[in-house]
C-alpha cells in the first residue's frame, strides 16, 4: 500500500505555521458543520480541536470555528471538500483535496500550479479510499500488526520519523470504522493524532532520491496554497 505524502518533519517557518492554523480551523469548521458542534459528541470534531491546541491554536479561535460551521453568527460560512485528480512530475499520480467556499476559484488556481504537470488526469481508480489513523504511543517496539488486529484497522504502516523510545503507526481501516479503530487505539494506551477519511495508493511510483526531491518540492508548492486541505500522491 502507499502512504500519505507528509511534511510533518520539515522545520515550520512563521508563515508555514501560519497556513497550517488556517488549515486546522478550516477542519473545525467544515467537522461542526458535518456533524454536532460538540466536540464530545463529535468524533472528527474532538480530534481536530485537540489537533489545534497542539499546533497552539487559541481557545477564542476555535470558538469561532465552531460557530462558523455550525451556521451561528454573522460570519458564518459554508466550506465544502473538492477532489482534483492529477499527475505530478514523473508521472506521480496525485489527489488534492481542496477545502473551499468558492470552486470557482479554486480549480483554476489549483490547474495554475499543475502547468507544469498533468492537471485533470483520471488516478482515482488507483488509490483506495479508507480510513487513515495515526497515532504513537510511549512505550517502544510495539507490535504494530497486533495492535492493528485488536484495534480492527485492515492494516497498519510504522509512521515516519517516530522517536525511538516510541512506536508510531498509520492505521488503515474500513470508511465505516474509523472512529471505531481511533477509539479503540485510544483505550489501548496510543494517542491519536489523526483519524479522517483519505487515499491510499495501490500501487506506489518509485523514483530515485533526486527526482522524488523534485516531486516533493512541487507537491509542497501545490500544498502552500491555502484551499489545499490535503495531497494524496502515490510515492512509494
Amino acid at each position: 500500500m502507499g502512504r500519505q505524502w507528509l511534511q510533518k518533519n520539515k522545520e515550520i517557518t512563521a508563515n508555514r505555521r501560519a497556513k497550517i492554523t488556517t488549515k486546522m480551523v478550516k477542519e473545525i469548521t467544515v467537522a461542526a458543520k458535518m456533524g454536532v458542534p460538540d466536540p464530545d459528541m463529535n468524533p472528527r470534531l474532538a480530534l481536530a480541536v485537540d489537533a489545534a491546541r497542539k499546533q497552539s491554536v487559541s481557545n477564542d479561535t476555535i470558538a469561532r470555528a465552531i460557530k462558523k460551521g455550525s451556521g451561528q453568527g454573522a460570519d458564518a460560512i459554508n466550506y465544502e471538500l473538492v477532489n482534483h485528480e492529477a499527475m505530478a512530475p514523473h508521472n506521480v499520480p496525485v489527489i488534492v483535496e481542496c477545502m473551499t467556499e468558492n470552486r470557482n476559484r479554486t480549480a483554476p488556481d489549483i490547474r495554475s500550479l499543475f502547468k507544469d504537470a498533468q492537471f485533470g488526469s483520471k488516478v482515482m481508480f488507483l488509490f483506495d479510499h479508507v480510513g487513515l489513523v495515526e497515532a504513537t504511543h510511549d512505550k517502544a517496539g510495539i507490535d504494530l500488526e497486533t495492535a492493528a488486529i485488536e484495534a480492527g484497522a485492515q492494516n497498519v504502516q510504522p509512521l515516519e520519523s517516530t522517536p525511538e523510545e516510541h512506536s508510531g503507526g498509520r492505521f488503515l481501516t474500513d470508511r465505516t470504522d474509523l472512529y471505531t479503530v481511533a477509539a479503540a487505539l485510544k483505550k489501548a494506551g496510543w494517542t491519536v493524532a489523526s483519524a479522517e477519511l483519505g487515499y491510499v495508493a495501490k500501487n506506489p511510483v518509485v523514483l530515485s532520491p533526486e527526482d522524488r526531491q523534485k516531486v516533493e518540492a512541487f507537491l509542497e508548492r501545490v500544498d502552500d496554497h491555502d484551499d489545499v486541505h490535503r495531497i494524496y500522491a502515490a510515492l512509494g
